[in-house]
């Protein structure tokens, strides 16, 4: 009778296993961002020990995203082909080896140091590439629209979580026993996290702690509950793929999608590369200060991360308009980053700090290029679309910190560089205001393929 009982108490109240989910894509997030990072932190030490100017330091910041771009969409492929939670188990645990042998790059001399280092940071970002795409499809599958901004805020606000974590302990070590432990110690806890992944990573249908009501509460709110079934993976020729990709090239909301992605990853790639190199090159701090420093704008970053996340899911409620709930944290948040331009007019350390907070807290707010993407990816081909997009996102991860590299070379100083990252926030608010139109999933047209 008990287990009778307790079998409808369990179908009265509907499980939360979701959250759990987000929870762990929060976690593996933060350590994607925490071993983007490394370099940053350890780079002045390092640039020091094997001689790289800073041009020669932006072509090594940008060897992540040259891979990073090239993997999105094989990565957004394998995710469609194999799932999530297999895919996604082997980015973590390949990124994270890599990560790790950064620490011994100082067994080469001279050039080849150089070439290593680069080669490592090229393999880490081929392995993170399914990251996001994968992080998309997970919250696309679990959460409801009206839960969805907030879902995606949550792991995207990792990125800043990363830094306050992190960054603090990776200075300490650089500073402390050297900056080869700062890849030993990122590198060695992703290995024991793409573990723990494997245990708590499942779809909905598969979850031993869903139960019908959360099935059912979040199929009704649009999450594709089915999007890793067995039954529903039926091969596709590579032409029909192909046809279904142009598409989405050929969409006006993408295009302005993939622009606004771009301009707001600028901000986000000068904050993992650049920053903590401005701290102590322009503004005069140790390391081990600059890695607690760079900790302040990135709280901000993260609680603005959160706070769009659920701004725009309010919004989502209230107004039951998906342009509205998405393109208004963006528009306020690109617009509010852009005052980190006023750095450039200021000396007093807790103002360059206060700005550089501000810009960050903007930024967080105005991040949800990923809560779009989950809205208007088509279900065929949500990897991929997924892939696509942070393709063109991250090609600002190339360009930018090259482009800094040079602002800074050639000027010998970082207020061009600060001007450069400030125009991009306005031209995500114009793409987002002028280009995308209505916000709404794609629903692809039948492709043939031979």
């Amino acid at each position: 009778m008990s287990s009778l009982s307790q079998a409808a108490s369990s179908a009265e109240k509907r499980t939360n296993a979701r959250y759990w989910i987000v929870v762990m894509l929060f976690i593996v997030t933060s350590f994607n961002y925490g071993d983007r990072a490394t370099l940053s932190i350890a780079g002045s030490e390092m640039a020091k020990d094997i001689g790289l100017d800073p041009v020669g330091m932006g072509y090594v910041f940008s060897a992540f995203s040259w891979a990073y771009v090239i993997g999105q969409i094989p990565g957004g492929w394998l995710l469609d082909r194999f799932g999530s939670k297999r895919v996604y188990f082997w980015s973590i645990f390949i990124w994270s080896m890599f990560t790790l042998l950064q620490g011994f790059v100082d067994i080469f001399s001279g050039f080849g140091i150089i070439v290593a280092l680069f080669t490592l940071r090229f393999l880490v970002g081929l392995a993170e590439s399914p990251s996001f795409p994968g992080n998309s499809r997970i919250v696309a599958a679990w959460f409801p629209a009206q839960e969805r901004g907030t879902a995606v805020a949550i792991f995207n606000s990792a990125q800043y979580f990363a830094t306050v974590i992190f960054a603090p302990i990776m200075g300490w070590l650089t500073h402390e026993v050297g900056w080869s432990h700062v890849f030993f110690f990122m590198g060695g806890l992703g290995i024991v996290i793409s573990f723990i992944w494997l245990k708590v990573i499942y779809e909905p249908n598969q979850h031993p702690k869903v139960n019908k009501k959360e099935l059912e509460y979040i199929a009704e709110g649009g999450a594709l509950i089915n999007m890793d079934q067995k039954e529903n993976k039926v091969k596709v020729p590579f032409s029909v793929k192909w046809g279904q990709i142009k598409q989405l090239l050929g969409s006006r909301m993408m295009i302005g999608v993939y622009i606004g992605q771009y301009c707001i990853n600028a901000l986000t790639y000068f904050f993992i590369t650049w920053f903590p190199v401005y701290l102590v090159q322009a503004r005069g701090m140790s390391i081990l200060k600059a890695g607690f420093v760079a900790s302040v704008p990135a709280i901000c970053g993260f609680a603005g991360g959160v706070l769009g996340g659920i701004i725009s899911d309010w919004l989502m409620r209230r107004t039951g308009s998906l342009n509205i709930a998405r393109k208004t944290p963006i528009v306020l948040g690109m617009l509010l980053s852009m005052v980190m331009v006023f750095c450039n007019y200021v000396n007093v350390e807790w103002m360059i700090i206060g700005f550089m907070a501000l810009a960050f807290f903007g930024k967080g707010i105005g991040a949800l290029g990923w809560a779009v993407m989950a809205d208007t990816a088509p279900k065929e081909i949500s990897g991929l679309s997924g892939g696509l997009f942070n393709m063109f996102g991250n090609i600002s991860g190339i360009v930018t910190p090259i482009a800094i590299g040079y602002i800074v070379g050639t000027t010998g100083s970082f207020n061009g560089a600060l001007i450069y990252v400030g125009v991009h926030a306005l031209v995500a608010v114009v793409s987002y205001l002028v280009l995308v139109g209505d916000i709404k999933r794609i629903e692809l047209k039948p492709v043939t393929g031979r």
